[in-house]
């Protein structure tokens, strides 16, 4: 039998498709074969808990837990034999070919009168790819193509791009740093932007990969004085979305998690302008974790809180209960608390914090220029003076920070 195998779509809506085996491959095979409206039937005599859960949750699943049986396959339109006894899968092929149904054989997918793609949905595309048999080429190929169609890299019609609105903002977290931890739904819609509004802290490497006329706007080079900044930010999105431009507000972390993303939202909406907001990995929790660190952890700390540390504990303006925090037992995460560490670290040893509390201070989290800075309460301030940490950097406060040792 040839290698080669012709790629075809199923309409397998209503239609019965039997599949035998219970394990990781029919866990793998039933959500894509109920999406598509199949009328399915699994036939194993034991299954995973998550195959058994699939049944009970779909109605378009049967699950009969038993042994493959011959005329198991009568009227059926597709079959899947992954069992793992080969005898029983030659006679799932056997029966299929007979009654001229095609059937994939997992264990030996020559002997199969079908072969499963590597596939993915995109956009309303379906896309499958075989590789002879290379299974791992294939997938490999797979999301090769995938990845490009999320950065752009492949043509694509962006008026059928699910969330892309002409004379719409959307408002994309970029990750802490790495380009690869921006979500797969932040990536795709800065794909099909036609202006793009970046901060200093969004990942730069994702800017390089846009096409050259999309419009790229530095958020902190907007010509106008410091306190009025964020106004003219939001003069920039409202314009260019009025002019019909699909613009993605590009931020580092998360929009929401000290970034000032809901002005922008309430501005936008103020001016009549639809926003999409995509949450973003904050780097909070992120940047902590890539250098070895949870903010949780059973048994030491049941709560974690994150503090902004761009006002002084003793500013007029400033909203922290430092006292409280200075009480709390948990893990302590301050952002943009550098330059005012020593404010910080004072104002936590007079509320009770004991000065041996560990303390990890991560400079660039998650980048090629990443540095670390093991430290207790007490000297924090003046190793990060003496190491020349500079912003952007977390400063983890708790027991926590001490596995970074």
């Amino acid at each position: 039998m040839t290698e080669n195998a012709y790629l075809v779509g199923l309409r397998l809506a209503g239609r019965k498709v039997v599949v035998v085996g219970g394990g990781t491959v029919a866990q793998r095979r039933l959500p894509l074969l109920v999406s598509s409206g199949a009328d399915v039937h699994v036939i194993t005599v034991s299954a995973t808990p998550a195959v058994e859960a699939l049944s009970q949750a779909e109605a378009g699943i049967s699950l009969q837990l038993r042994e493959f049986r011959d005329g198991d396959l009568e009227d059926a339109w597709y079959a899947i034999a992954a069992t793992d006894d080969p005898d029983v899968n030659a006679a799932i092929v056997a029966e299929a070919e007979s009654r001229h149904v095609f059937c994939v054989r997992a264990d030996v997918a020559r002997e199969g009168t079908a072969v499963t793609p590597a596939s993915f949905d995109y956009e309303g595309l379906s896309v499958g790819v075989l590789a002879s048999g290379e299974h791992r080429r294939s997938a490999a190929i797979r999301s090769a193509i995938h990845e490009a169609l999320q950065q752009g890299l492949i043509a694509r019609d962006s008026s059928v791009a699910p969330g892309v609105v002409r004379g719409s903002v959307a408002l994309v977290g970029g990750g802490p740093g790495d380009a690869e931890l921006i979500t797969v739904r932040g990536r795709r819609l800065l794909a099909h932007a036609d202006v793009v509004v970046a901060d200093r802290l969004a990942p730069q490497e994702l800017l390089a990969e846009l096409s050259p006329e999309v419009e790229v706007i530095d958020a902190a080079k907007i010509p106008y004085g410091r306190a009025m900044a964020q106004d003219a930010i939001n003069d920039v999105l409202i314009d260019r979305a009025r002019a019909g431009k699909f613009v993605v507000r590009l931020k580092g972390g998360d929009p929401f998690v000290f970034a000032r993303g809901y002005e922008e939202v309430l501005a936008c909406a103020d001016a009549g302008i639809p926003v999409t907001v995509v949450p973003g990995v904050t780097s909070a929790i992120a940047v902590p974790a890539l250098a070895g660190v949870p903010v949780t952890h059973r048994g030491i700390t049941h709560e974690f809180v994150v503090v902004s540390g761009h006002l002084a504990p003793e500013h007029p303006e400033s909203l922290v209960n430092w006292d409280a925090l200075a009480a709390m037992t948990g893990t302590i995460v301050l952002l943009m608390a550098v330059e005012r560490i020593e404010l910080f670290a004072k104002v936590l040893l007079e509320g009770g914090r004991p000065a041996d509390t560990p303390v990890l201070v991560v400079q660039h989290g998650t980048t090629a220029s990443q540095r670390t800075l093991l430290a207790t309460l007490s000297d924090a301030p003046e190793r990060i003076r003496s190491d020349g940490i500079r912003p952007p950097a977390i400063i983890v406060i708790g027991e926590v920070a001490g596995f970074a040792a």
